[in-house]
């Protein structure tokens, strides 16, 4: 019957547009998601349920732990920064860097690794004299395409492998993926190093990162007083925009909010104005207009550069605990001892008071601090401060054993002793008994986010194959070969699936692109009589190699910022390599794995 595949099409069709527009969270969206298909008879309560015990995304959730012990003792930061003043030259030293950064990757959560090296990237930047908007784009593709490497660089690389397994098919082994993902280290790096920096302008300033927010568009408050200018008067009649160069977008009175003919509004002592611009002439537009900057500490312009405080930039990281949370909820100042001047969101602008911004992953802000309370606002794992600092090695207990749990699992798993989950499992409870990691460090490093994203995704592979749709998607897709000859039409289907997979990822989660394209690989597969591993593996490299967008992986996000990147930076610098990788992936996959 077309009925059943039509209806499952249109439910998941609405689901990805939530996906992309964000209207809920993700993972309330696919909850959502898989509360519909239950519903709707597409999965039993049994299989609604099974993502939540799927070896892939135990596996995930482990990984997360063992990463962020083995990140706990700085011995990753120190590796890479002495890697990359061994290079000698200005591009070697780089190219050196991004190389480290790609190894370790592939080992680690991939998001992790980036988080570390964005300050260390910085450094290098400013080292060698470039603007940091022609290393950051590299330092995210590196970590992207270093995760390909192995079976736990990505999670989607588990993801695929556990339903497949479940489709009886033979798991995949930890190095499997090794020939392309190197065949990929290869070319992306040298891509990174030759083509990509003459494709970025000079975005971000080369001078000390403690001073580019001079250079950045923050979001902050500012209070009229009662000897301000503007008082009884409008924007307009102060010509504040074309004199300070800072943009009103509300205007709060008491609790009444005006965002319209702004320029006309004439003001009262007390009015709070939401202000876009830098913090140079915020500073600018509080000292001439005798406006009041809302934070709890009365301080003028030489208090604010004084010696004994300084100002950081901190990037909010994937698995931060302040997601989901205000500023007010956090009560910032008395858990940080420091205080946020302003707040920038890549790509939006905010119109609300900053104290009532429910914070995301990827947001920047502008924290002030005594300079005494540096070094623990830098080890505080919900922030990445962009500030140049001090590498070295924390040792903290056990710090060696760390170190050599991951590759021991991957030893152990890639020899046969173990199953990667058994090997998983294991290293986590040896450094949790050796108080390596703390049971409270182990469940904030778990990014539940996308576990219950995963999890929650897992079973709508299943309704897919219930309802039809993946075979119905499969057979159209297997049509493309009949244009070919018998001999190439497998490659053929299979470059197109690559590229399927590329689009679905630019524009929603990695995981979520494998877990409908699975059964879609497995039927083509089956339409075409061949050995479906392939296409499987064109998932995996397809899925967790997009960098034509933004939201296209979530390292891209995370260098949005610290670059000051806009949307097409992406798309000019992701596009070619796309099309590089796409071109390597139809040659090569079909020799690694034959049809």
């Amino acid at each position: 019957m077309i009925g059943e595949p039509l209806i499952f099409a249109a439910i998941i069709t609405v689901a990805l547009i939530l996906f992309v527009k964000e209207v809920f969270p993700i993972d309330v969206t696919a909850l959502a998601l898989l509360a519909v298909l239950l519903v709707t008879g597409f999965l039993t309560l049994d299989e609604a349920i099974s993502g939540f015990s799927n070896k892939a995304v135990l596996t995930v959730g482990l990984m997360f732990v063992l990463s962020t012990a083995l990140v706990k003792t700085g011995f990753v930061e120190v590796v890479a920064d002495r890697l990359s003043v061994m290079g000698g030259g200005k591009w070697a030293s780089i190219g050196l860097f991004l190389i480290t950064t790609s190894i370790v990757s592939a080992f680690i959560n991939n998001t992790a690794a980036v988080a570390i090296f964005i300050p260390l990237a910085l450094n290098l930047s400013g080292r060698f004299q470039i603007s940091p908007s022609k290393i950051l784009i590299p330092l995210s593709y590196a970590g992207i395409y270093g995760g390909t490497m192995t079976l736990i660089g990505t999670s989607t690389n588990l993801l695929v492998s556990s339903m497949a397994e479940e489709h009886g098919i033979v798991p995949f082994t930890m190095f499997e993926f090794f020939r392309m993902g190197a065949v990929f280290l290869v070319a992306g790096t040298l891509y990174n190093i030759f083509v990509v920096p003459k494709l970025l302008p000079s975005r971000a300033g080369i001078s000390s990162l403690t001073r580019s927010y001079h250079m950045s568009p923050y979001l902050t408050e500012l209070k009229v007083a009662a000897d301000s200018p503007l008082v009884g008067r409008t924007l307009l009649d102060r010509q504040v925009n074309l004199k300070y160069d800072v943009t009103v977008l509300v205007i709060l009175r008491e609790k009444v909010r005006y965002e319209q003919n702004l320029r006309n509004f004439v003001l009262k002592e007390a009015d709070v104005l939401l202000v876009r611009g830098t913090l140079e002439n915020f500073m600018t537009f509080r000292d001439q207009e005798k406006l009041l900057l809302l934070t709890d500490l009365k301080m003028d312009q030489s208090e604010l550069m004084g010696e004994e405080n300084t100002i950081v930039e901190g990037l909010v990281t994937q698995n931060s605990q302040v997601i989901g949370k205000t500023l007010k909820d956090l009560d910032f100042r008395k858990s940080f001892n420091a205080f946020v001047l302003a707040l920038r969101r890549e790509g939006r602008t905010l119109r609300e008071k900053i104290a009532r911004i429910t914070l995301q992953f990827g947001d920047t802000l502008l924290i002030f601090l005594p300079k005494n309370r540096l070094d623990s606002m830098v080890n505080n794992p919900d922030l990445a401060i962009l500030q140049e600092h001090e590498v070295e090695l924390h040792k903290v207990r056990f710090w060696w054993l760390a170190v050599a749990v991951i590759p021991a699992i991957m030893v152990a798993a890639a020899s046969g002793w173990m199953d990667i989950l058994e090997a998983a499992l294991l290293g986590a409870v040896i450094l949790l008994m050796v108080r390596s990691i703390t049971i409270q460090e182990a469940y904030r490093s778990v990014n539940w986010s996308v576990i219950v994203l995963i999890a929650a995704f897992v079973p709508v592979g299943i309704a897919m194959e219930r309802s039809g749709a993946a075979a119905l998607l499969g057979s159209s897709i297997a049509h493309v070969g009949s244009f070919f000859s018998p001999e190439t039409a497998p490659t053929a289907v299979l470059s197109l699936f690559f590229l399927i997979a590329v689009g679905l990822t630019a524009v929603m989660s990695n995981n979520t692109a494998a877990i409908v394209l699975v059964p879609v690989a497995l039927a083509v597969a089956h339409e075409l009589g061949v050995d479906p591993r392939g296409f499987l593996f064109a998932v995996c490299f397809g899925a967790s190699t997009s960098f034509m967008t933004p939201m296209g992986y979530q390292t891209n996000l995370m260098v949005y910022g610290p670059g000051r990147y806009r949307f097409g930076d992406f798309l000019r610098a992701g596009a070619p390599l796309n099309i590089v990788f796409w071109f390597l992936a139809t040659l090569l996959i079909p020799v690694f794995w034959p049809f």
